[in-house]
Parts: structure tokens; C-alpha cells; sequence
């Protein structure tokens, strides 16, 4: 299984499109799926693939999202080997199935009810059917993706994922500041092409509650991009004028003092000057993980992007760097006057 295209749902698609690609350095695509009520916008960076659907009329499925929801992620298509096969495991385990497999040239594909109000599509390619990758793209791979539940649901939307989509439950998590917390588990598909963190809150005012009250209901908070060099992609970044969540600098100072700790005086320091999270494990041999994050990009605090990148085939999602983003993001909360 493989994530094949992530569908968002917003009011002004064409705009979307543009944001992305001045700001992030995605290339438009064309879609050619636009309709009388909607108009739908594709952008891509490497394997990653967007696409940006707003209503032209009140009859739009996007315009009923939109009325439910502040915009954000509507659908998370997954490639699989056996559409018919996933389709089928799918309503065994009580999944509804919103539209039965449909034969186009070069696929087939299916959809799904999934969690919170999303979908899932899932689809079959030919063995020859791939994207064309366009040359040097800042972002190469969506590297996870992660869904926020509301309280309770976590165990049962673990369960979902297992056995509808056979996700294998991995690690799992609990972050804890002075004002919040947050329980987290991660699930991977078999070949590991899919990892999805689910979390949910286990405070009142968690940054998880807040997104689930912004946004209505359950739903994805961020998506992760990788990239093979993430001090020169934010560089670029910066320049184009995104806005990032900002990391104190006396976080550089603390992670010297954790032990083995594996980068040179000018190489923190350009790190420094982004702003990027590090994380490493003990005898990791040179497996280093690096992220950051950028404020929300919608009008309200929901959805954001991470940006990734992994040496030496670094596992995990940088819990070293937990607190100091949960800390980072609360501050932000503060701002908002959602966190006292």
C-alpha cells in the first residue's frame, strides 16, 4: 500500500494551487476532473500529490464539506495491489462503501467512508501507470500523515485502520507538558509506505482539542513532507515568506548536553538559524532525524505541514523533539488565547 494523492477541499482551489506553488515549489499539473459544480486544481512535488477541489455551485460536495468543516483534508487515496480484494475486506469489516469499483483507463478504483468524515479512495494502476516525477523537487515523498480523534475514540479508530486498511499498530506515545497532553498511536501498512499517528487529547486544552473543536469533529492536524536536504529547502522557504513555527534558541543549547550528540559547530548552527528540530537515538551510527513545522495554513488553526528529512534511514517522528514542539505550539495557542 502506497499513498497515492491527498484531496483537499477549500474555498478557492485555483488560488490554492498558486499558494503552493509559489510558496512550497510544487508544480500545477493538469487535472482535467473539474465539473460543472466544483472546480478541482492538481499541484505536485516528486510523489507527492495534491489535489485542491472548491465549489463552483451550492451543490458542490465540497460546498457541504465546507459547511461542516473549516477547509482541509477530504480524501486520502491509497494504491493497492488488489482493489477489489481491499474493497471487499473493507465492507466484511463494516466499512460503507461510497462508490463501487470503477473501471478508468489505466485503474480502478473504489471509495470508502473513513474517519471523522473523510474518505478513503482506493485504486488499482497498471503496472506502467506512474506520475512523472519533475526534476529536483524541494519535496520528494509524503512521509506520514497524522489524524486527530476526540476522546475515546483513539482505540477505536486504531481498530478501524487495522482492520479495514490492515494497519499494523507500532509504537505509541503520551506527551506531557506543565499544561497539556496528548496520547498518540502510530500504525504502518505492511511494505511501511504508509504511516499514520493518531492522536488524541488527554487534556482539556490540548493543541488536539483545540483542532477538534476548530475543525468540527476528527480529521487530519499535518501532513509530513520529506526532503533530502531540509536546511537548504527551508532556506528557499523562508525566502518565499512562509510562515514557520518559531523554536526558541536555547533549545540548541539544551540539545548539545543530550548524549552523543552528533553534529558539528557549523552545521548547528545553520540549523540554528531555521529553526529546525533535531533528534538522534544512542548509537543510532549517524541516523538523524531533522523537522519543522509551519503554522497553520488555512484561516484557523488547524491544518499545518511538516517538513522532514532523514539520514541514514532514521526511524521514528522525532520524540526527542515531543516537548519542545508540543511547548512550541502551545505558544502559539497562547497567542490565540485558547491556552492559559
Amino acid at each position: 500500500m502506497e499513498i497515492s494523492s491527498i484531496h483537499f477541499y477549500v474555498d478557492n482551489a485555483t488560488a490554492w494551487r498558486n499558494w503552493f506553488v509559489y510558496y512550497l515549489g510544487f508544480s500545477a499539473v493538469s487535472s482535467e476532473i473539474s465539473s460543472s459544480h466544483t472546480c478541482t486544481e492538481m499541484v505536485q512535488s516528486g510523489a507527492v500529490c495534491f489535489l485542491l477541489s472548491s465549489p463552483l455551485l451550492p451543490t458542490s460536495p465540497v460546498a457541504e464539506f465546507l459547511r461542516q468543516h473549516p477547509p482541509g483534508v477530504a480524501d486520502i487515496t491509497f494504491t493497492v495491489q488488489d482493489v477489489e480484494t481491499a474493497i471487499a475486506q473493507a465492507a466484511a469489516q463494516g466499512a460503507t462503501i461510497l462508490e463501487p469499483i470503477q473501471q478508468y483507463t489505466g485503474c480502478k478504483c473504489g471509495k470508502i467512508a473513513a474517519w471523522g468524515g473523510m474518505t478513503h479512495t482506493l485504486i488499482e494502476k497498471k503496472a506502467d501507470e506512474k506520475r512523472e516525477v519533475r526534476n529536483r523537487p524541494i519535496f520528494t515523498t509524503i512521509d506520514h500523515i497524522v489524524l486527530n480523534v476526540p476522546v475515546g475514540d483513539l482505540e477505536p479508530a486504531v481498530a478501524w485502520y487495522k482492520n479495514v486498511l490492515d494497519l499494523q499498530p507500532q509504537q505509541t506515545f503520551k506527551i506531557k507538558t506543565d499544561r497539556s497532553a496528548l496520547y498518540s498511536q502510530v500504525l504502518v501498512s505492511h511494505n511501511r509506505s504508509v504511516q499514520l499517528p493518531i492522536n488524541e487529547p488527554a487534556s482539556s486544552n490540548s493543541q488536539i482539542q483545540e483542532f477538534l473543536d476548530v475543525n468540527r469533529g476528527a480529521g487530519i492536524q499535518h501532513i509530513a513532507l520529506r526532503t533530502s536536504n531540509l536546511i537548504s529547502a527551508i532556506a528557499q522557504l523562508r525566502s518565499r515568506g512562509l510562515s514557520l513555527l518559531s523554536v526558541p534558541q536555547t533549545y540548541y543549547s539544551q540539545l548539545k548536553k543530550r548524549p552523543e550528540f552528533p553534529l558539528s559547530p557549523l552545521e548547528l548552527d545553520a540549523i540554528a538559524q531555521q529553526e529546525i528540530l533535531v533528534d538522534w537515538q544512542v548509537n543510532s551510527q549517524n541516523a538523524l532525524l531533522l523537522q519543522i513545522f509551519t503554522q497553520p495554513i488555512f484561516e484557523q488553526p488547524t491544518f499545518f505541514f511538516e517538513f522532514i528529512e532523514r539520514r541514514f534511514q532514521a526511524q521514528g517522528f522525532g520524540e526527542g523533539n515531543f516537548r519542545a514542539l508540543f511547548e512550541a505550539i502551545e505558544s502559539e495557542q497562547i497567542k490565540r488565547g485558547t491556552l492559559q
